[in-house]
């Protein structure tokens, strides 16, 4: 669905360009995360697939065709949210959608829509009295309202507390689970192992790796488990390798209550602090 090849992007009057010779792809279907700190190159990639800088260098493809080659049908096929909400503040949440909506000949329901991140109630309510995380549910279903087959979403959790980062989260694997293509740019490193089929890690535009999360996990973890007895203190750790045949892990298990258990798994976090020598922030 997305084809990117040695893309490469300039800001007028910057010294360094913000995206340097990047390339990757996207199957139909997938979750797709940009993970990097603030200016890295994320939102800039995403701004040249849906046409809001130009010109680039190299090649963007969307369904087989340059993002330049595009014209306005380009966004029947891709639904955006934006990192900041932007809302006419002066109409109700059902009002916007409604404005949003005649822009497209195919269109679903603003209340279904609204329904589905719990604003429902709020419908008849004017934006400027919502909250940031109210503004932030809205502004994720209008990217919805022309059932897209590709969705962009700029750190979709952001700001968010836990109860309505969760019921975006949902959504996000609700529309995979659909067959919609889903790219993903993030600093939440546990949103990208949850939600991602793959991820990159990009930093000062340039992408260091890109796998699946568990894959990088694995590559980058320690070999170990670790485990505590109930009523001990010490922390007791044996490597992975033939786990099953070592006499001393299984002596131990077999004489008290095991309280804790778990492999010593590097966090993508830090694998990204590993690998780039930079934090997400």
């Amino acid at each position: 669905m997305i084809q990117v090849k040695n893309l490469r992007f300039t800001y007028p009057g910057a010294a360094a360009p913000a995206v340097r010779d990047i390339s990757f792809s996207m199957e139909k279907g997938e979750i797709f995360g940009f993970l990097g700190p603030s200016g890295s190159g994320k939102s800039t990639t995403q701004k040249i697939l849906f046409k809001l800088l130009n010109p680039y260098q190299g090649s963007a493809l969307i369904d087989g065709r340059e993002v330049r080659e595009w014209d306005k049908n380009l966004y029947l096929k891709i639904g955006v949210g934006f990192e900041l909400p932007n809302h006419y503040l002066k109409l109700t949440a059902l009002e916007n959608l409604e404005f949003f909506r005649a822009f497209y000949p195919v269109s679903t329901n603003p209340m279904e829509l609204l329904a589905m991140v719990g604003l429902e109630k709020d419908a008849r309510k004017k934006v400027a009295d919502f909250s940031k995380g109210m503004k932030m549910r809205l502004n994720f279903v209008r990217a919805l309202l022309h059932d897209p087959d590709i969705l962009f979403f700029d750190e979709p959790t952001s700001g968010l507390d836990p109860v309505n980062a969760r019921v975006l989260k949902d959504m996000i694997l609700e529309l995979k689970a659909r067959g919609k293509t889903i790219f993903i740019t993030t600093h939440q490193m546990h949103d990208a192992e949850e939600l991602c089929d793959r991820v990159a890690f990009i930093v000062e535009g340039q992408i260091m790796a890109m796998d699946t999360p568990q894959s990088l996990k694995v590559k980058h973890s320690q070999r170990s488990v670790e485990l505590r007895l109930k009523g001990d203190r010490q922390l007791h750790r044996f490597s992975l390798d033939q786990l099953g045949q070592n006499h001393a892990f299984l002596e131990l298990i077999n004489a008290a209550e095991v309280e804790t258990i778990h492999s010593r798994e590097a966090g993508l976090d830090e694998i990204f602090i590993e690998l780039t020598g930079k934090n997400l922030v």
